[in-house]
């Protein structure tokens, strides 16, 4: 971001707060002496009358540039960033990651593995072509085995977290300006969405909007927090920027779905830290099911969101690219979502309303876990292992052969 926004904000912030005392006098001033004019003789009222006259038409000129002026500083305060934890390291972009965890060794396979796309068009359950054919580059379509691998993977993440006391929740896909303003996707990422511009609405690129908007412009009662809920949703994505990256397969696509969790907590930040991880380790759980290798990485200061304290990506190693591959994203807040969508608290006992704090963490994202899933679980014969944990979900089978 531009620093400058910072001082930006701060001056018209000053301007704006002594122009509201101003403003604040004016009407305090024509209170006090409307309630004199029934006490004054009529030749001094008339005077008096005139005097308000004038005030009053002071006060509607300051009025609307202190209206115009409050506009500026919000707008201001939308592009001001959250400061990162104390344990987030420095750096410009995602090579300044740290890596702070490794799961499962990196299969070693005594034949050629095939990238997910070539391995699926032979199966006959991938058909990238013709999905560009139909709705332009990055579509794509799912056929026959792959489609029930995605639902099935979909449906065990479900499961998973509301074995762990998650409320499963359905969420519009279609969401208004403030929605995405509050949960700091607004301004600055409008590039990214897909907007219906007749209805001044957007479509999610997560459920984590929704589902962190539900109670804006409340106050909940501390006994009903923590909040945890959990959404399966279609995401959409302009991807804008990324031309020429990462377009050969499934890795980064328009539309997807994605199974996202999100907690409401109280303003405490001892208990978002503990809050951040465990929701990590419904993830990686999630992953170890699914038995694939992955690695988890403390995100830099360069590749953190606007609003995020801290973030943990989960990394999957992808033989296609013979790398890791981010699957997963988890983030807190603090209050900076809260805030800005006026989502407050009552303390238990006496005390002032307080902010909550946010948190959110991807629990699965398809398509581009099937990479990992198709990749990783291969076999010498272009079947596909599934594991075990998946099994029930595709009515006991444990290799998937595909429409060839």
């Amino acid at each position: 971001m531009d620093p400058s926004v910072v001082d930006a904000f701060l001056e018209n912030d000053r301007d704006y707060r002594a122009l509201l005392q101003q403003v604040e006098g004016l009407r305090a001033d024509l209170k006090t002496s409307s309630s004199s004019l029934g006490k004054m003789k009529p030749e001094e009222r008339e005077v008096a009358l005139v005097e308000q006259r004038a005030k009053k038409a002071e006060l509607k000129t300051l009025e609307k540039v202190e209206q115009e002026l409050r506009a500026v500083v919000r707008g201001f305060a939308l592009r001001l960033p959250m400061p990162p934890a104390t344990d987030v390291q420095d750096g410009l972009d995602d090579r300044g990651n740290v890596e702070i965890s490794v799961s499962g060794p990196i299969p070693q396979k005594d034949f050629e593995i095939q990238t997910h796309d070539d391995l699926g068009e032979k199966l006959g359950i991938i058909d990238i072509k013709r999905g560009v054919k139909i709705a332009g580059s990055r579509n794509y379509l799912l056929l026959g085995d792959a489609a029930r691998l995605e639902r099935a993977v979909l449906n065990l993440a479900l499961d998973h977290m509301m074995k762990r006391d998650f409320e499963m929740v359905s969420v519009p896909s279609l969401v208004n300006r403030a929605c995405m303003e509050g949960t700091g996707y607004f301004p600055g990422g409008e590039e990214q969405a897909y907007l219906a511009e007749r209805d001044d609405l957007a479509l999610i690129g997560t459920s984590e909007v929704p589902l962190t908007s539900i109670h804006s412009g409340e106050t909940l009662d501390f006994d009903r927090l923590p909040l945890r809920r959990v959404a399966l949703s279609p995401c959409f994505r302009r991807e804008a920027g990324t031309y020429g990256k990462d377009t050969k397969g499934l890795y980064r696509v328009h539309q997807f779905w994605k199974v996202e969790q999100v907690v409401l907590g109280p303003s405490d930040e001892v208990w978002s830290l503990e809050e951040h991880k465990r929701m990590l380790r419904h993830a990686t759980d999630l992953m170890d099911l699914l038995e694939l290798p992955y690695r988890v990485v403390n995100v830099c200061t360069g590749d953190l969101g606007q609003g995020q304290v801290q973030k943990f990506d989960i990394e999957t190693w992808m033989p296609s690219r013979n790398s890791y591959g981010e699957t997963h994203s988890a983030s807190r807040f603090h209050d900076f979502q809260t805030r800005r969508l006026n989502l407050r608290y009552r303390p238990e006992g006496k005390g002032k309303p307080q902010f909550c704090h946010s948190l959110n963490n991807t629990v699965i994202a398809s398509p581009r876990v099937l990479i990992a899933l198709m990749e990783n679980h291969q076999q010498a014969d272009g079947s596909i292992r599934i594991p075990e944990a998946l099994q029930p979900y595709l009515g006991g089978e444990s290799v998937l052969r595909g429409n060839a």
